[in-house]
């Protein structure tokens, strides 16, 4: 059984609720990132997207230097821990359709990051299960 621990990616760059989109999409483009998990006081407290830049700011007409990450970011995070299972995760992430979970300790605090990508390039268990997980998670969505 392979943890989180072992193939999740650490010294994870985060942003404050209080950063503007602006600084969210230059760090997304310096680290070839698609988001960057948003902390205050060290506790995850959101995630932002490029999709969320796309859809909840500019698709808005909101002006990137002045919106705030708090005003386009999900709040409602779902994390894993370092000694969960791959295989809750894979679960987690098809069902939820994300690729990507912030890995938290006991206390909230951001320790790392886990992506699909992590789990396919560093994760050997359950070849079969990360296929089966990537075809579910790569689902085409339905247009709200």
């Amino acid at each position: 059984m392979t943890t989180v621990s072992k193939i999740m990616t650490r010294d994870v760059k985060s942003l404050a609720p209080s950063d503007t989109v602006s600084t969210a999409a230059k760090a997304m483009s310096e680290l070839n990132v698609g988001s960057i998990p948003v902390c205050e006081d060290g506790k995850l407290v959101g995630i932002v997207t490029d999709r969320d830049i796309v859809v909840r700011a500019l698709g808005k007409g909101k002006d990137a230097t002045a919106t705030k990450l708090a005003d386009i970011m999900s709040s409602n995070v779902c994390t894993v821990k370092e000694s969960d299972d791959v295989e809750s995760i894979l679960k987690e992430m098809s069902q939820s359709q994300i690729r990507r979970l912030p890995v938290v300790d006991a206390a909230g605090a951001l320790v790392g990051i886990v992506s699909l990508g992590d789990i396919a390039t560093k994760s050997v268990d359950d070849e079969a299960d990360v296929g089966e997980s990537l075809a579910a998670i790569s689902s085409p969505a339905q247009p709200d």
